[in-house]
């Protein structure tokens, strides 16, 4: 169950990622206090990579403060990509709203166990 789990939260911990990038800049430890402020157990090793892995898609684009010594801040920016492409989850995830919160038969008969 774990890995099940984990792999449908990397798709949301992205969103929060884009969501938050297009308010402004955005940086690693923000990130972190942010999705653990909404439950989420993400350690640095996993949002980093994340995070890389986001930037090399061209959704995101980074800088890093020159005077910052040894361990300066990275700061994450939206690109006209991410832009596009949290336009795209965002009607995506209104849909998926309403098809499975808001359409959800009432009751626990028809969610059959995963165990």
């Amino acid at each position: 169950m774990k890995a099940l789990r984990r792999e449908i939260l990397l798709a949301f911990w992205k969103v929060h990622v884009l969501h938050h990038a297009a308010e402004g800049p955005i940086h690693g430890q923000f990130m972190l206090d942010e999705l653990r402020r909404h439950g989420y157990d993400i350690s640095p090793g996993t949002l980093y990579p994340l995070l890389h892995r986001m930037e090399r898609m061209g959704w995101l684009w980074s800088t890093v403060d020159p005077y910052g010594g040894k361990r300066a801040r990275r700061d994450y920016r939206l690109t006209e990509e991410g832009i596009q492409v949290l336009k795209v989850v965002q009607e995506q995830v209104g849909e998926l709203y309403r098809e499975v919160v808001l359409e959800a038969p009432a009751g626990e008969e028809n969610v059959q166990s995963a165990e």
